[in-house]
């Protein structure tokens, strides 16, 4: 049916085309509401409780899996000419798959690649579905629900919201535990505010939101989760700065370069006073532990690794977990480090699979910092990510809504800088029927060019043993 079979709409009246894509990005903030995980807590409680109703918690994700199947199917041209652009993700993925011939439980791989493809290609169809700004208010919508959520769960039910027990009088919202919310409130005040800039006529309505972020980050105490917040603000005012023009865009690269090497010397040289500000121990609660019981596994195999998203759920008595836990003298959730934890289940491959990949975006995000669209999402994002790799098992992992906006982003990124699909279908539906002479707000900043100018059991990774 043509868009002009529509022309009889009234004025007031909602056309089929704009109805269907409403609710197509209500799905698409569902999905990412899935993949957030803020929901797991309230459903089923603690870790003991998840483990008992892992079926259920399963079968919770498949929405969000047939949401990212018709996204796939609506824009499959573009999604294969993304995929094309991001041959190590690809390559990535191939190995994921691969480990399950040499996996030490080839079925729990087998099902945890599967949750992997549908999650990276949830992030990768978003990509080639939304422009810049409608992908960017999708991402702060999902984290706007987990906000009032979390809010709500603190302050009218404390004894859910509030921990008692590790961590007394922490904020932990909807979430399993305060570095949980944290993390996710901090990567959600970045994104609002990133809306808010996208979408002026939203501005007021996003920075609410952004300073409730902001908000629950300092209720829930994490160090870590406020140091990602402060780097995201940074890497904002960094990106509007190098816009300024070419001369602000270079002194904004050397202050970047400086104060990298002033981060750096601090740590080599002043590590105490680094550890005391953030109120962490110099093994980072118990991480380097962790780190050097899995890196003594690693050597035990290194090119194949484990098997993909298995190790940390092992039962035997001789495998590579229990060697960890006897190395660190606690039983750890995953390797609290993305690089490690790559290395640990798919080998010298995966993670050099994973490392060109991360890479690759990273230079785009970098230059889309002084010269793309999306620069106030892209920059800042990747800004925080890199630093959750360090101390998070957050890379190539399956049903986590950070994985799926690094995918989403990454594609973005690869992508001309066009009207994604979606976007251009509305625009030209408008001018079909006649309704508008002239695009939104929301779409015309998208169209247009912008103008220069830890506790070790637990940080918020959010692993997920019950897939």
């Amino acid at each position: 049916m043509s868009l002009t079979a529509w022309d009889h709409t009234g004025p007031g009246e909602i056309r089929p085309d704009a109805l269907l894509s409403g609710l197509a990005h209500a799905a698409a903030i569902g999905m990412l509401v899935a993949y957030s995980q803020a929901w797991v807590f309230p459903l089923v409680g603690d870790g003991a409780g998840a483990e008992a109703a892992g079926g259920l918690i399963r079968a919770c994700y498949f929405p969000a899996y047939m949401v990212g199947a018709v996204f796939l199917w609506r824009h499959w041209g573009r999604t294969r000419q993304a995929l094309l652009r991001q041959p190590f993700l690809i390559v990535l993925m191939l190995i994921a798959a691969l480990s399950t011939v040499w996996s030490i439980a080839p079925d729990q791989t087998t099902r945890r690649v599967f949750a992997l493809y549908c999650t990276s290609l949830s992030g990768v169809v978003l990509g080639v579905r939304y422009g810049w700004t409608r992908l960017t208010e999708a991402v702060a919508a999902a984290f706007a629900i987990g906000a009032v959520a979390s809010l709500i769960a603190a302050v009218v039910f404390p004894s859910i919201g509030v921990m008692s027990e590790l961590f007394p009088g922490a904020w932990r919202g909807v979430w399993l535990e305060k570095n949980a919310l944290g993390g996710n409130m901090a990567i959600g005040a970045v994104i609002m505010i990133a809306a808010a800039i996208f979408n002026p006529r939203r501005r007021r309505f996003w920075s609410a939101f952004a300073l409730l972020a902001v908000f629950l980050v300092l209720m829930s105490t994490s160090k870590t989760a406020l140091m990602s917040l402060l780097l995201g603000l940074g890497a904002i005012a960094f990106v509007a700065v190098a816009r300024r023009g070419p001369a602000a865009g270079v002194a904004s690269g050397w202050i970047a370069v400086l104060g990298v090497m002033l981060l750096a010397s601090g740590l080599l040289f002043a590590a105490d006073l680094f550890f005391a500000v953030l109120g962490k121990d110099a093994t980072f609660t118990g991480r380097t532990k962790i780190w050097s019981a899995t890196m003594r596994q690693i050597a035990e195999q290194p090119w194949t690794g484990y098997g993909y998203g298995v190790v940390w759920d092992e039962k035997g008595l001789w495998g590579p977990l229990a060697r960890i836990i006897a190395d660190a003298g606690f039983k750890p959730n995953h390797a609290h480090n993305a690089w490690i934890e790559q290395w640990l289940g798919l080998g010298v491959f995966g993670l050099g699979a994973f490392a060109l990949f991360v890479l690759q975006t990273m230079v785009l995000g970098a230059a889309a910092a002084f010269r793309r669209r999306g620069e106030y999402l892209a920059a800042p994002y990747l800004v925080v990510y890199g630093l959750m790799t360090l101390t998070e098992s957050v890379g190539a992992i399956y049903n986590d809504i950070r994985w799926v906006i690094f995918c989403a982003i990454a594609t973005k990124l690869v992508l001309p800088d066009a009207d994604a699909p979606s976007q251009s279908a509305s625009l030209r539906a408008a001018s079909a029927t006649g309704v508008t002479s002239k695009p939104s707000a929301s779409a015309a900043s998208i169209s247009r060019p912008r103008a220069s100018g830890v506790h070790p059991q637990g940080d918020g990774s959010s692993r997920t043993s019950w897939v």
